[in-house]
């Protein structure tokens, strides 16, 4: 399987998801949560990326976005994965409150030597498709899953009752990420 990210239209919107590797459940503490909010702000702010809509799950995140400034879109998507995945490890090397530090670790170990192009933790999952939103209502519907991920999982009754989602802004409100683009299909 190619782990070339394939975008097609560099001006496309586009659905991708981050998965950790083994599926494992990392963004269960908040901290590490906050990584990638920060790298996204990062990214909106210093790198071309406009986001429409996000949520980070207890394994994966998902992401509603486009490029802007010339910036190739993989180019973000790669950046932002590598800073992230560092990031998260040190995070967890670092937490002394981290009961499954050992575990973790050993995992992303596991899953580096596995990896041609990763020397010694592996965080994310090679495996994410890009797919380009080709109409409003193919983006409504994304929009729809990524916001009631949540809510079928059981942590919130409400999408936009979830912190860790653009649901919020999409409801009225003022989500954790700042300029977040709500679409009204």
């Amino acid at each position: 399987m190619s782990r070339n990210y394939k975008f097609h239209n560099p001006k496309g919107v586009y659905f991708i998801s981050f998965a950790v590797v083994e599926w494992l459940d990392v963004f269960t503490r908040n901290e590490y949560k906050n990584i990638v909010i920060d790298s996204l702000a990062y990214c909106q702010k210093n790198k071309g990326l406009e986001i429409f809509a996000w949520c980070i799950m207890t394994n994966h995140v998902h992401l509603i976005f486009r490029s802007v400034e010339e910036r190739a879109p993989e180019l973000i998507v790669g950046d932002f994965k590598r800073f992230t995945s560092k990031a998260i490890v040190k995070a967890i090397i670092d937490n002394p409150q981290e009961s499954r530090k050992a575990f973790l670790l050993e995992a992303f170990k596991k899953a580096a030597q596995a990896s041609s192009n990763v020397i010694k933790h592996q965080f994310w999952r090679h495996d994410n498709k890009p797919i380009e939103l080709w109409s409003s209502k193919v983006i409504d519907e994304k929009i729809n899953y990524i916001h009631n991920n949540p809510v079928e999982e059981g942590y919130v009754f409400r999408p936009e009752d979830y912190l860790y989602s653009s649901a919020v802004d999409y409801a009225g409100g003022k989500g954790i990420l700042d300029d977040v683009i709500v679409t009204k299909g």
